[in-house]
Parts: C-alpha cells; sequence; structure tokens
C-alpha cells in the first residue's frame, strides 16, 4: 500500500508556527504545509531529509505539504490525516490483532460526545475504534502523545463509558518504527491522559501497532503488536520528579542571584535543572510566574529571563544530579553554583548559544531519561 505518489526530496529548515514548515527543495526555500499539532522535537532538527508533495489545490495557502521525515535511515510518516487510511487498509487485510474478523462499517463516527475514527462489526460486538498516529520512540520504547491532548483524554474516557456486552471500544496507537519493544502512554508529557488509559485499561481495547515504511513510502507488510508494561506505569506516572526550564536572555546581563551575588550572564538560552517529589505540575507553574517571593536562585534569573519551555522528567528516583551532570556534558558553558547549594554538583544551569530544543544532542539526552532509561525497568 502507497499512501503518497508523487513526493519530493527536501531538507527542513525551520517551523515557523505549528503547521507550517520551511525547507529546502533543490536550493529553494519553499513554504509547506504540516498536518500534524504535534511537537515533533526529537524528528524535525535542522537538516533532516523530508518528503514533500505538491497540494495541486489552488485554494490552499502553500503548494507543498510534508508527508514524512527521517529518522535513524527510515521515514516516519508525520502526516496525521493519512493514518487512518494504513489503519483501514491493515483491518481490510486482517492483520490487526483481536480485530481479524472485524468488518468496517463507517468512518468518522458519533457517539456519545465524540466522533471516532472507525465503526466497526465483529459478530454482534459493534466496535468503536479510535487511530492515534505515534511518532515519539527510541530504539526500544514508543510514546504518545508528545504533546498535551485534552481531546486524546475525551476519546479514551468516552470510549471506556460506552463499553459493554454490546458494544466496545478500542484504541489504536499506530507506531511508526517497527524496531519498538514496547509501548507506554508519555507521563511526562500528559499524566491525565495516561490516568484515563489506565483507568480504561480494563473495559477498552488497546492497540499499540508497529509499523515500517519502506523508502518510498509504501507500508511493509510486518507488522508487530507491542508490550505495554504497566507495572512502570504504575511506578512512574506520578507528579513528582524532575524538570527542565529553558530559558532565553536576550542580551548580556548581571543579575544580583540571593547569596551569590552578582552574575554576569551571557545572551543566549539556559537549562536550568530542578526537582520536587510531590507537586511537580505546582512548581513548574510557580517558575512560570513573573510575579513571586524570590527564594530560589532560578527565581532571580527568570525575573530577566524569558522562558522558552519547561519539560517534566517524572520518576521515582531522584535524578535530579544525574541530568546535571550529562547536561553538563553537551552545554557550552555552565554557571558555577547556581542552584547547587544542597547537592555536590557544580551547577544546574547550563548555557548554549542556539535553542536546545533544535540540538540533537539535547534531544539524545532527553529521549534517554525520559524513554531510554525505561528499558531496565521493564
Amino acid at each position: 500500500m502507497r499512501l503518497f505518489k508523487n513526493t519530493e526530496k527536501a531538507v527542513f529548515l525551520s517551523r515557523p508556527n505549528r503547521f507550517t514548515i520551511i525547507c529546502d527543495l533543490g536550493g529553494k526555500k519553499v513554504k509547506a504545509y504540516l498536518a500534524n499539532p504535534g511537537r515533533l522535537w526529537e524528528l524535525l532538527l535542522s537538516g533532516v531529509p523530508l518528503y514533500i508533495e505538491k497540494t495541486n489545490r489552488p485554494e490552499l495557502k502553500l503548494p507543498y505539504r510534508v508527508v514524512a521525515v527521517y529518522k535513524n535511515g527510515q521515514p516516519v510518516v508525520i502526516h496525521t490525516h493519512k493514518t487512518n487510511d494504513a489503519v483501514r487498509f491493515l483491518l481490510e487485510k486482517r492483520l490487526v490483532p483481536g480485530l481479524e474478523e472485524a468488518v468496517v462499517v463507517k468512518k468518522e463516527v458519533k457517539k456519545g460526545c465524540c466522533r471516532f475514527d472507525f465503526l466497526l462489526q465483529k459478530g454482534s460486538l459493534e466496535i468503536f475504534l479510535e487511530v492515534k498516529s505515534c511518532t515519539l520512540f527510541t530504539d526500544k520504547v514508543a510514546m504518545f502523545p508528545d504533546a498535551p491532548t485534552s481531546r486524546g483524554r475525551r476519546h479514551v474516557d468516552e470510549l471506556a463509558r460506552i463499553s459493554n456486552n454490546k458494544t466496545k471500544g478500542a484504541i489504536l496507537f499506530l507506531i511508526n518504527s517497527f524496531e519498538t519493544e514496547f509501548f507506554l502512554p508519555d507521563y511526562h508529557t500528559d499524566l491525565n491522559f495516561v490516568q484515563s488509559l489506565y483507568s480504561a485499561r480494563g473495559k477498552i481495547m488497546i492497540i499499540p501497532l508497529a509499523i515500517r515504511w519502506h523508502e518510498d513510502l509504501s507500508l511493509a507488510s510486518k507488522i508487530k503488536l507491542l508490550k505495554v508494561p504497566w507495572k512502570v506505569l504504575e511506578r512512574e506516572a506520578k507528579d513528582g520528579g524532575s524538570y527542565l526550564v529553558v530559558l532565553r536572555l536576550s542580551q548580556r546581563k548581571s543579575v544580583e542571584i540571593g547569596a551569590l551575588g552578582k552574575i554576569n550572564f551571557k545572551r543566549g538560552y539556559y537549562i536550568y535543572v530542578g526537582s520536587a517529589k510531590k507537586n511537580l505540575l505546582k512548581r513548574i507553574e510557580r517558575h512560570k510566574r513573573q510575579r513571586k517571593r524570590l527564594f530560589w536562585h532560578i527565581d532571580y534569573f527568570r525575573a530577566v529571563a524569558e522562558i522558552s519551555s519547561v519539560i517534566p522528567i517524572r520518576s521515582k528516583d531522584d535524578l535530579e544530579c544525574e541530568i546535571a551532570k550529562s547536561l553538563k556534558e553537551i552545554s557550552d558553558w555552565k554557571v558555577p553554583n547556581f542552584g547547587s547549594s544542597d547537592c555536590l554538583c557544580t551547577s544546574h544551569l547550563f548555557g548554549m548559544h542556539t535553542n536546545p530544543i533544535s540540538s540533537v544532542q539535547f534531544q539524545n539526552f532527553l529521549q534517554y531519561f525520559r524513554m531510554g532509561r525505561l528499558t531496565k525497568l521493564t
């Protein structure tokens, strides 16, 4: 099966907003539409190859759309509107575990408060199926979502509510990597979605399905049902752990930092490493606020720097100092003694000349602490 026929290769340059990509097509800068609301931090890195196609629709503002991106030498389809076409093909070929005898009755079906991707019939049983495209993965672990999704949570809650002897809810995560072995809902990114899925696990079908795309964007025949290590989720998915605050300082400044005194800060991006054993979300919200009583070192710096992003790393283990040590290895400089008065670390604030979100090294670091280390717990 091929979802796309006339694609061209381009190179990713930037993403000025959620649905627009600027890329290099044969030496010419072009804008392309991205049908994917996810963050895609670990995929859309400067210089990565893209597959794009002409829209051939004059009414659209952008002449191209992005359909896939390369990761680890293989294409990853990020055009979410086409995910359902791939799933329908797999359903019709009877390749989806647990749904081999199900027949597609209708697409885009409203039930209760939600609209679901498919209505299936399996004997006398009606099955409402919701499909999610999963593009966040490491060598062994895949996660969804990569951005908060209140819509996804509503889907899960409604699927659980309508499930009974005659009607069944099902959610299929189409994972764009055949090499992965485990699937987990991303509790770092959206704890509410994870709690809903965990509560619904005995009521609805949860189908994490790994696939592979060939070079020509045709779908490979082999598929794989991944394991869900629920015990890892029970251990790790709490409102506690570590976090990174990414800040931007637009110009060089001299700032009084509590007992540390006056510190000269370079222009650039800064990453602060912190932790909260409980109430992690409240701690993060406090950092985001400008107006507050200045207490920690980071409070003084936050008063003059703009927050770019805050990234939770939830865990039962105390990872703060390990994270700081690893971040030190990939940063351009550190601010001595900042935020580390209660540990043996030399600093918990590190600087980079460019936005770390666009750095391959930073993304590899982040994926290890959020995903890669979990293989030791499975």
